[in-house]
């Protein structure tokens, strides 16, 4: 284990360095291309700082709708098996055992929303707030109607 800078710091100092010092004094293709870099840097940031979270989630949300299972102690490990999960998960879906059994469909809907917001908060959180906001609104609007 390295002491500091950690890899989080230097993400976010590069990531802050081409915001401040290199977009601001570019234009065209190379500010595009230096805002890309720092977006990648601060996705790769949130990626590192939630992976862990979201893999135990989505292996507690495989388990309600798979058998249950311990998942691998090893953060690779654990990546491989959600994998091999994942697969199971799918062939389930494609059994059509979704349109026999209302409640799996609930589980897999529930499972398939926590995910795809997990992936959302690393690659685009704004999306999220946008979306929340956005049914914030609808439902202030639908309780003073």
């Amino acid at each position: 284990m390295q002491d500091r800078p950690t890899a989080l710091e230097l993400l976010g100092a590069v990531a802050r360095f081409l915001d401040e010092e290199i977009v601001p004094v570019t234009e065209g293709r190379r500010q595009f291309l230096s805002r890309v870099a720092a977006n990648v840097l601060r996705l790769v940031e949130r990626e590192l700082v939630c992976a862990e979270e979201h893999a135990q989630r989505e292996w507690q949300g495989l388990d309600a709708i798979l058998a249950v299972e311990p998942p691998p102690p090893r953060s690779d490990a654990l990546r491989a098996a959600l994998r091999e999960r994942n697969a199971s998960f799918v062939e389930r879906i494609r059994s059509s055992a979704l349109e026999r059994d209302p409640e799996l469909a609930r589980r897999v809907l529930a499972h398939v929303r926590q995910t795809v917001g997990d992936k959302l908060s690393v690659t685009n959180p704004a999306y999220l707030e946008a979306d929340a906001r956005r049914k914030a609104g609808k439902q202030g609007a639908a309780s003073g109607a």
